[in-house]
């Protein structure tokens, strides 16, 4: 069954802590200009924010046929280790909308490159809070969401290959809610994510980020995931 939610502007605004780090700005250290430019960005998303989503539950066959794509993800994944031990499956994308996009556009065409680069972290760090919210909502549905929780995973992350946009796409149909794929598996509207919600018990969610793929990502936002609430 496919399911449509949407969020209020504020209910899907991103903290501030959150756009900072996008901008590489460490939490109490921003300047007074940064903090400006941060407070006229927000007002913005505020004003012209569309969060919405679609979610579908699917079970481990389909998912295995979408996870599947063009056959271009890597040999071994997270995600092929952690799915057959799921609870549960669902499939989702999500978006802020192309006001908001257009806006970041617009005003890097007028020569605002400072509001228009602290817009795009706002809008980036929004479209992952809707990533949040629907792991949220999903684990408030669990009877025994105690003991189990909802994470998100992505096409382009983990050895997911951003191909498999494509099979997701077909399965989805998220262009009910506006959101579709370009010919590089790109979403447009930019400001939008896609994925899967996997449901299981904390430790299904837990693995070491020592893929060979793993040496390419800087971060390790795994990391953070798995010692969150959320993991």
């Amino acid at each position: 069954m496919r399911e449509r939610v949407t969020w209020t502007p504020a209910e899907a605004a991103p903290s501030r802590e959150a756009v900072l780090a996008l901008q590489g700005i460490p939490p109490r250290g921003a300047s007074p200009r940064a903090e400006g430019l941060l407070d006229r960005a927000l007002a913005i998303h505020l004003e012209l924010a569309e969060p919405r989503a679609i979610v579908g539950a699917i079970t481990r066959g389909e998912f295995a046929e979408v996870y599947r794509g063009a056959g271009r993800n890597a040999p071994e994944t997270p995600l092929e280790c952690i799915v057959p031990r799921a609870d549960g499956l669902a499939l989702f994308a999500a978006t802020v909308g192309a006001p908001l996009t257009s806006r970041i556009r617009a005003l890097f065409a007028e020569n605002e490159p400072a509001l228009a680069a602290m817009l795009d972290s706002v809008a980036s760090a929004a479209a992952d809070r809707l990533a949040d919210l629907l792991a949220a909502r999903a684990l408030a549905e669990m009877a025994s969401g105690d003991r189990v929780r909802v994470l998100a995973y992505s096409p382009g992350y983990c050895g997911w290959h951003v191909s498999g946009q494509g099979a997701l796409f077909a399965a989805l149909r998220p262009e009910e809610i506006g959101v579709t794929l370009n010919a590089s598996f790109l979403m447009e509207p930019l400001k939008s994510v896609s994925g899967v919600l996997v449901t299981a018990a904390p430790e299904v969610h837990r693995f070491a980020p020592a893929f060979p793929f793993c040496a390419d990502c800087r971060d390790k936002p795994c990391r953070a995931r798995m010692a969150s609430r959320a993991a």
